[in-house]
């Protein structure tokens, strides 16, 4: 009777890699000289972010009357561009702690610059509430702490007050998440150059990092009690900002899918953005040997895995509509999808549902190209859901005469330009002082890797004398 033996799994590190070979690779962008395309990047998307510094001002300055938004239609951009910022910084937590709590160890090579687009991506999210309010003078009213005011007090009731303290724990939490996972990697910087400004401040950060057994236990013991506590904050806070909407008696809006319906959403285009990122990264900075086309298929079987729970909860509100009996209700989904902006639902639809259902074949989960196209793709029709969900919400009221059309201004465009100049700016700057992968993380699987090559080499012989 033949035997059968479960497939080894792919290689993560290509090539039979030393850990000084692995030093060498990830510093090579840091210790050395950038490109000129690092620093064409870093100029467009620095002109973008003085582009959208500008539109600030002008709504600073003259007050939101400077957007689009009408009586009808009261969130505009700000909240659409809210929502989708948050969206995208969802995936850095998710990969760093729940798929460390599960030891999963293909994590390791994107699992950095998925943590660092969190706290950028959180960072864009956050101006948009602030700049909303209107009066930004007397924004710190939404803290809870001891005022002379009197009675006057946050509401604990309104889902925004939530939305603060969630967003803000969120990004308190993941940026002490990146910063722990760094400090080994600070020290392997400190070390290896050569200008005495740089040592100084790399040594400062890695506050006084040298590898002993003690530290590394520390270490581990710190990034396994910060991933429990960051994994319930995935659940969270995409749930909360989903109140902002559920709880009010909208059509369209006022339903209990939307918590676990916003968390997946918020996973997808999370994934989205870390894999256009990674492409780029992975060409660009020459580590196709750490970031492998097995990480791109792992990160396009979650997204296969998330769009099609998108795609379900797109079709379960459709259905509700329509078990419901309310005419309001079907009326607002009718006017979704064949309505002034039907152009917006069917281009969220194929984004979010059609191009993703590619990845049930293998060899499109292995197209890099393809998965680049379908990355954009996904944020693109993300964008668009939160914007059907906000504006053909709103734009058409019980009353025909309060019935309007929503259209942005320029400034508002502007501001949205701005926020993913922040973002990009930001990120060049990150990979620029910081390695992109977990160097030390790397070195943790290497042995292992090594372990499984020679498996794989020693089980391709046996069968070829076979």
């Amino acid at each position: 009777m033949q035997g059968y033996e479960s497939p080894l799994r792919p290689v993560l590190i290509k090539g039979e890699k030393t850990y000084k070979d692995v030093t060498r690779d990830i510093l090579r962008p840091i210790l050395g000289k950038p490109s000129w395309l690092w620093y064409l990047g870093l100029t467009a998307s620095s002109l973008a972010l003085l582009w959208g510094l500008y539109a600030i001002g002008r709504t600073i300055f003259f007050g939101i009357g400077e957007w689009g938004i009408n009586r009808t239609v009261g969130w505009g951009w700000a909240i659409i561009n809210f929502v989708w910022w948050i969206g995208i910084g969802h995936a850095g937590t998710l990969i760093s702690a729940i798929l460390l709590l599960f030891r999963q160890k293909w994590r390791t090579a994107v699992n950095r610059s998925a943590e660092a687009m969190t706290i950028f991506a959180v960072m864009c999210a956050g101006l948009f509430p602030l700049l909303h309010v209107g009066r930004h003078f007397v924004v710190y009213f939404i803290y809870p702490y001891p005022n002379s005011r009197g009675p006057l007090w946050v509401n604990y009731n309104s889902p925004l007050f939530w939305d603060v303290t969630a967003i803000t724990t969120y990004f308190l939490v993941s940026l002490l998440f990146w910063y722990i996972g760094l400090i080994p990697d600070l020290a392997i910087i400190r070390d290896y150059t050569k200008s005495a400004i740089k040592r100084k401040i790399y040594g400062a950060l890695s506050l006084g990092w040298l590898g002993s057994l003690k530290q590394w236990q520390r270490w581990e013991t710190i990034s396994l009690h910060l991933a429990g506590l960051a994994t319930p904050l995935v659940l969270s806070v995409h749930s909360i900002v989903s109140f902002d909407f559920a709880t009010s008696v909208i059509p369209g809006w006022h339903t209990t899918i939307f918590p676990p319906y916003f968390v997946a959403g918020a996973v997808f285009s999370g994934f989205g953005m870390v894999l256009t990122l990674l492409l780029i990264a992975r060409k660009a900075m020459k580590l196709e040997d750490y970031i492998t086309v097995d990480h791109i298929e792992y990160m396009n079987k979650i997204l296969l895995a998330t769009g099609s729970i998108v795609g379900t909860a797109y079709l379960t509100e459709l259905f509700i509509a329509w078990y419901s009996g309310n005419i309001y209700e079907q009326y607002a989904f009718w006017n979704r999808a064949f309505g002034p902006y039907w152009w917006a639902y069917w281009i969220m639809m194929a984004c979010n549902v059609i191009f993703p259902q590619t990845f049930w074949i293998r060899k499109f989960r292995r197209n890099l190209w393809w998965t680049f196209i379908v990355s954009i793709l996904v944020n693109i029709g993300m964008w668009f859901e939160r914007f059907v969900i906000v504006v053909t919400s709103l734009h058409r009221d019980y009353l025909p005469s309060s019935w309007s059309m929503y259209f942005a201004s320029w400034v508002e465009v502007s501001i949205y330009i701005g926020t993913i100049g922040l973002f990009f700016t930001l990120f060049f700057l990150f990979i620029r002082f910081f390695p992109v992968i977990a160097i030390s993380e790397i070195k943790h699987i290497l042995l292992s890797e090594m372990a499984l090559l020679k498996r794989k080499k020693s089980s391709s012989v046996v069968e070829t004398e076979n």
